[in-house]
């Protein structure tokens, strides 16, 4: 199974299809720092390319079965603007252009779950069903499906003269009945019960405990502040106890393997792992489709 990935970041999408048993041949982003991230991951190379200058038939020369990607969510997300009209959810209507002209039997697209008040999904699915997608559309706790962090996402997953809803069963009926927590998934790696994680209101609680799920990675990484004062929902009352996690401690929380090589500065890196798909959910998803490509394929 050839996958193109579109909107690539550093590369988490890419790495879980690759654990599902994928084979990812080329990918795609605007941004080079991530691009340079993604290419001392992988033996095929990203491109760095603004997806919104190129046809579909730019990518006809890697001949995909699977197109995947997660165009930029900023335009829907509770970090961003929510305004469609700034111009990123455009990419999502791209995403959609692309898989639909080069006819790749499979796509899957991942979004914030925000998406799905946004008339722009409304238009990217009209697209697929007019050109003959079966849709699967659903939304995921990350920490249900072995990660350990509270990450909602949205998948919108297709296939070429498939029937909707096609995924859907496999995908819901295998999450995990508890959520992983990063004692769970890291044991004692970090050697602290205890971490800071800069809220984006201090109306929020700000310390949290290895025996839950992290809250969502983002791109923002802070130590605590001098003038901290302990909110009542905090894991401890002690600050002593807590601290800031490292960058690459929250590559782990993003299901990143040790040996992922992060470079450039603390500022990119942390934008590009609070971008990135959990390695471990996009697995998730990936094993659930090849499962159903190649169930399908036998019945042939």
């Amino acid at each position: 199974m050839r996958v193109l990935d579109l909107f690539c970041g550093c590369g988490g999408l890419s790495l879980g299809f690759q654990h599902a048993g994928f084979e990812v041949v080329a990918a795609y982003d605007n941004w080079g720092k991530a691009v340079d991230i993604y290419n001392n991951n992988f033996t095929h190379k990203a491109e760095i390319l603004d997806l919104s200058k190129v046809p579909h038939s730019y990518f006809e020369k890697h001949y995909p079965d699977v197109v995947i990607g997660g165009p930029p969510c900023q335009d829907y997300s509770s970090a961003g603007k929510r305004n469609e009209a700034n111009g990123q959810a455009s990419l999502t209507l791209k995403f959609a252009e692309i898989v639909c002209g080069l006819k790749s039997q499979w796509f899957v697209m991942e979004n914030v779950d925000r998406i799905i008040k946004s008339r722009t999904l409304s238009q990217a699915v009209k697209m697929f069903r007019d050109n003959n997608y079966g849709l699967t559309q659903v939304t995921l706790d990350a920490s249900r499906c072995g990660v350990p962090q509270k990450r909602k996402r949205f998948f919108l997953i297709g296939e070429l003269n498939g029937v909707d809803g096609f995924l859907e069963d496999k995908l819901l009926n295998n999450l995990s009945n508890k959520s992983t927590t990063i004692r769970d998934y890291l044991g004692y790696e970090f050697n602290t019960e205890y971490y800071y994680r800069h809220p984006r209101s201090y109306a929020r609680r700000a310390i949290f405990s290895i025996d839950e799920p992290s809250p969502t990675i983002r791109g923002v990484n802070r130590p605590i502040p001098n003038t901290y004062v302990i909110h009542a929902g905090d894991a401890t009352r002690d600050l002593a106890l807590a601290r800031p996690l490292t960058t690459l401690e929250r590559a782990r929380i993003q299901t990143f393997p040790k040996d992922f090589a992060f470079a450039g500065s603390k500022t990119d890196m942390e934008q590009a792992i609070g971008n990135a798909v959990p390695v471990g959910l996009a697995t998730y998803v990936g094993k659930f489709l090849l499962a159903y490509i190649t169930q399908k394929e036998r019945a042939f």
